[in-house]
């Protein structure tokens, strides 16, 4: 029988972590987890409740309302990336705008929102045989993840892409705005109190600036069955 492991991949926003994830998810048969998702679904319930605006957070009022916060994955065809659910209600779409996404890192710092969704996330991968992505994977959700990877690119470069696959869903965006969108969120993930944003000792960095998704993956897939096979 072929053993099963722990794969945590971390990094920056838009640095393709989701994406590698789902690959190794796919071609290793794990179960793929998207920490982020989860994120943005609870950002999308504050949103939709009140409780975070461009003017306002009122981070007590969410605290209190965790508890009536469901998530979960359905795959509508076999093979196919799951989508999420907030509460039994299919919101893959909702949660992948820019709006969501300026909001994501502050409800992030939040240390009970946190809790709530690493305890989650652990319960996922407790039997082995995941693919997590997210911002602190290797560092405090899975530190004895025996493969820990910390993605990275430029800013431009991941403001680029960014830009480019809001383009694609029919987003009106500026690139500017997307950019400013990435650099705050690097400032917020890597300064909050709670579970910053930093590379584990123990994890290998990628830097995909200059890195197509093939060569990436293919990077990635080879240290994997490297530690499956127990050779590093």
């Amino acid at each position: 029988m072929i053993r099963k492991i722990t794969i945590a991949i971390d990094g920056y926003s838009s640095t393709g972590k989701s994406t590698v994830a789902k690959q190794l998810a796919d071609y290793l048969d794990y179960i793929y987890v998207d920490t982020g998702a989860m994120y943005r679904a609870v950002t999308y319930f504050a949103m939709q409740n009140g409780f975070i605006s461009t003017t306002h957070f009122d981070k007590e009022g969410l605290i209190a309302s965790l508890d009536e916060i469901s998530i979960g994955f359905e795959k509508a065809q076999p093979f196919e990336t799951a989508d999420v659910l907030l509460n039994g209600i299919n919101i893959e779409s909702e949660i992948r705008t820019l709006e969501v996404s300026s909001f994501v890192s502050p409800i992030a710092t939040v240390p009970e929102v946190r809790r709530k969704l690493v305890y989650q996330q652990q319960i996922l991968g407790k039997l082995k045989g995941v693919a997590m992505d997210g911002r602190d994977i290797g560092t405090v959700v899975f530190p004895d993840a025996e493969l820990k990877i910390f993605m990275n690119a430029s800013a431009t470069q991941r403001a680029q892409r960014r830009y480019e696959e809001l383009l694609k869903r029919g987003d009106k965006v500026l690139y500017q705005e997307v950019y400013d969108n990435v650099v705050e969120r690097d400032r917020i993930d890597t300064t909050r109190e709670d579970s910053p944003l930093i590379m584990a000792e123990d994890a290998i960095e990628i830097d995909n600036s200059e890195m197509n998704l093939e060569d990436q993956f293919h990077i990635i897939l080879q240290l994997a069955k490297d530690r499956i096979a127990g050779r590093i």
